[in-house]
């Protein structure tokens, strides 16, 4: 089942982040091109960007849980018995899930707000509120991912941990 999970949100998400991120090199390649030949930059190119820029770290949010890719204080794990380190790590993902699921709920209202306000990007006239949904799905979603984890364990991981600050 985790295995088609991460097939699902590679192809999901991951891939909405990877378009993403192309898109911002091409964008970030003509603007500056625009510029330095055309004395003209792309117009709205920072709207788009910042668009794009939500796109890419939000999309990632639920990849990076799902592999146990975050940064980790780890210096004192090797205090901690192994029987508590399962506990641990289930009260860290259940912590993980009402923190992601309460910022998915706060951006949900802002993005209501946003919808009922009609706000707008200044340039280009973009509507804010379904940029500000998506943040919201995808924050669920990366709540969802640490709520599995609380009760299934997550699949096994080649050392997360590496790299991460101690």
């Amino acid at each position: 089942m985790l295995k088609n999970l991460e097939k699902l949100l590679r192809w999901s998400t991951g891939l909405m982040a990877a378009v993403a991120l192309f898109t911002i090199m091409w964008l970030t390649l003509i603007d500056v091109t625009g510029r330095k030949f055309f004395d003209h930059s792309l117009p709205g190119g920072l709207e788009i960007t910042e668009i794009l820029m939500v796109i890419v770290i939000f999309g990632a949010l639920p990849l990076v849980s799902f592999g146990g890719e975050h940064v980790v204080f780890d210096s004192l794990d090797h205090l901690i018995p192994g029987w508590l380190k399962s506990i641990q790590n289930r009260a860290i993902e259940a912590v993980n899930a009402l923190t992601f699921g309460g910022l998915a709920w706060l951006m949900s209202q802002r993005a209501e707000r946003f919808a009922e306000y009609g706000d707008t990007t200044v340039y280009l006239q973009f509507s804010i509120a379904p940029v500000a949904w998506l943040m919201a799905a995808l924050l669920a979603l990366t709540a969802l991912v640490h709520l599995l984890f609380v009760f299934m364990p997550p699949p096994d991981r080649e050392d997360a941990t590496a790299g991460a600050a101690t």
